[in-house]
């Protein structure tokens, strides 16, 4: 068994999102690429819709993002990506207006326009280090920042990724970013360990394992395993096939003391929180008796 730190709230627009509780980012592509076909959406009434549904299936933060970030894909560019994502942010503020919402993006100008079109906090696969001027954005704008371990770029991360001990590398790098965004005056920071970025089926496991050593940082924990080859391989099956696995693996990290689960499957992802939390309240309960 694993303690649960609590972590600073995420604060925006006179708004605040606490982690009391374990919550939930759903995951929206506006992406005709995504490893996920599941999770992408066309027009920006679709991503409405999609927002609606996740909300009311328990979605806390909804994840908007224009540029597939599976093994080997096209990298679009700055224009394209706003051209799908903006209208999209725009459509879902319109119905949702005071529900967080994320921009998945690694471009700190892509990144500008979102939160100027409503997006509420950036989601950064590239810790700040693929756009250097990601830093000076978050800290000038002040909104939530979470960023990401990755080894290599997008398109070279799989190609035989290598670690002494991928958990100390990762914490380290974490906590050097941390420690940087800090610097340049980023207060609201969450970090994300990166499964599938850069690491074999292996190190996804050894990393899941020793997830709440990311919680000595002090910040919020991502936990992105979704539908994602760690279990699709585990299991000899497709990412379609993968809800089983993922509400297994949700429930480890959960266990484990993630903060966030990133899930394209917001009905289920809920389900792991709410039996998560009567398995530790029962825990507390039996520490009283």
């Amino acid at each position: 068994m694993f303690g649960r730190t609590t972590p600073p709230a995420f604060e925006f627009e006179g708004r605040t999102l606490d982690f009391k509780v374990p919550r939930i980012m759903g995951v929206i592509n506006a992406t005709p690429d995504s490893f996920f076909d599941g999770s992408r959406i066309g027009q920006a009434q679709q991503a409405a819709e999609t927002a609606l549904k996740m909300v009311a299936d328990g979605a806390d933060i909804l994840d908007i993002g224009g540029q597939s970030t599976r093994p080997g894909a096209e990298t679009v560019g700055i224009q394209t990506e706003c051209d799908r994502i903006l209208p999209a942010i725009e459509e879902v503020r319109s119905v949702l207006p005071d529900h967080p919402i994320s921009v998945d993006t690694f471009h700190a100008k892509v990144a500008s326009r979102a939160l100027d079109a409503g997006a509420d906090l950036v989601n950064d696969i590239g810790a700040g280090v693929l756009d250097p001027a990601m830093e000076d954005l978050v800290a000038e704008r002040n909104v939530p920042y979470i960023l990401m371990h990755m080894q290599g770029r997008p398109d070279t991360m799989q190609n035989r990724p290598s670690y002494e001990n991928v958990t100390e590398e990762v914490l380290a790098f974490l906590g050097q970013r941390v420690a940087a965004l800090r610097q340049k005056g980023a207060t609201q920071l969450g970090v994300d360990p990166g499964f599938g970025f850069g690491k074999s089926v292996e190190h996804n496991y050894q990393l899941l394992d020793a997830l709440h050593q990311l919680s000595t940082l002090g910040v919020p924990v991502l936990a992105g395993v979704s539908r994602k080859s760690m279990i699709y391989k585990v299991l000899d099956s497709s990412p379609a096939q993968a809800l089983n696995g993922t509400s297994v693996l949700h429930a480890w990290a959960l266990d484990r003391g993630a903060h966030i689960l990133r899930a394209h499957d917001v009905a289920e992802a809920a389900e792991c929180v709410k039996l998560h939390q009567a398995l530790t309240m029962s825990r507390l309960q039996h520490t009283d008796d």
